[in-house]
């Protein structure tokens, strides 16, 4: 798929397309002849750098995997065979930028450190940490929204989101978010920080062999949403404090909430994905709590002649 984004652009002040749901046999001749098409088109849209994979922004799927195959992919994180990064590299394309999973190895641990670090906080810091009201999606939404458009306003690749997009999202994630995977912070009346989680489903889906229909009934899907509160398994996809609170530990206070409800009281592990190679903050601060690295994602970018 080539796509075209005049948003990105037009907030980056570039001139880039994507391409993005890449899926090829180890052929070389294969690959170019998918690649050179969407080229073409991006060229008669006036672009003249094509960047992925990329399924339509960076507030969707993207990054090839690159390291870390041996390890099961997540709910809403790519996978694919190591030979694709050949295939790719060799249509030209070159590194632009990795991505991160982190996986919590020992959450007590974590929990230990996390603790130290909210109580030096909470004296001095005013924020309120709740958890979001999932009988109100509606509203929590909006300002989910509202701070991750300005929490990540910043950060290589970012592109806000629409009040359409969010509102398609939080009618495509509702039937898969539990109590005590969602956390928001607020001053006042005021949201400055969200963590959001979900229960990994890939787990069930396996066992279900992907399909979540049979005989045109939704045994699948039934088993799904049966199996959804035993799953042992998550993955915190987003987390944003916005600029002028970063250092006053709510970040921390949102991950220690996320942890305690999650992994230490209903024994579920996982992953925390996705972070930039060069958000040191954040890494740092995943090392120190114990958190362990396992797997790499890479965005491709090449110039369009």
């Amino acid at each position: 798929m080539a796509s075209d984004d005049p948003n990105y652009n037009s907030l980056h002040q570039s001139n880039v397309g994507c391409f993005g749901l890449f899926e090829c046999i180890d052929d070389q001749d294969v690959a170019t002849a998918l690649f050179e098409p969407a080229a073409r088109w991006l060229r008669k849209k006036g672009r003249t750098e094509m960047m992925g994979p990329i399924d339509y922004s960076t507030n969707y799927v993207c990054g090839l995997l690159v390291d870390g195959f041996q390890f099961p992919p997540t709910i809403l994180t790519a996978h694919n065979p190591p030979y694709y990064q050949r295939l790719i590299e060799s249509c030209g394309f070159t590194k632009a930028k990795d991505w991160y999973a982190w996986w919590f190895v020992d959450p007590s641990k974590a929990v230990a450190h996390l603790q130290r670090l909210a109580a030096r906080f909470k004296a001095r810091c005013p924020a309120i940490i709740r958890p979001a009201n999932l009988k109100n999606l509606r509203d929590e939404s909006r300002r989910l929204r509202e701070i991750y458009n300005q929490a990540w306003e910043k950060n290589w690749g970012f592109v806000p989101f629409t009040q359409v997009e969010i509102e398609f999202m939080t009618k495509e994630l509702k039937p898969m978010l539990l109590p005590g995977f969602a956390w928001i912070a607020e001053i006042g009346d005021e949201p400055v920080g969200f963590a959001l989680g979900l229960p990994d489903v890939n787990v069930v889906l396996r066992h279900l062999n992907g399909r979540l229909t049979r005989f045109g009934l939704p045994i699948g899907l039934i088993k799904l949403l049966f199996y959804k509160k035993r799953i042992r398994k998550g993955r915190l996809i987003a987390l944003g404090v916005i600029e002028k609170y970063r250092r006053a530990g709510i970040a921390e206070m949102l991950v220690l909430r996320i942890i305690e409800e999650t992994m230490i009281k209903r024994g579920i592990t996982g992953e925390l994905s996705m972070t930039l190679e060069d958000n040191f903050m954040i890494n740092r601060f995943l090392e120190a709590i114990g958190a362990q690295r396992y797997k790499t994602y890479r965005i491709f970018d090449r110039t369009l002649t």
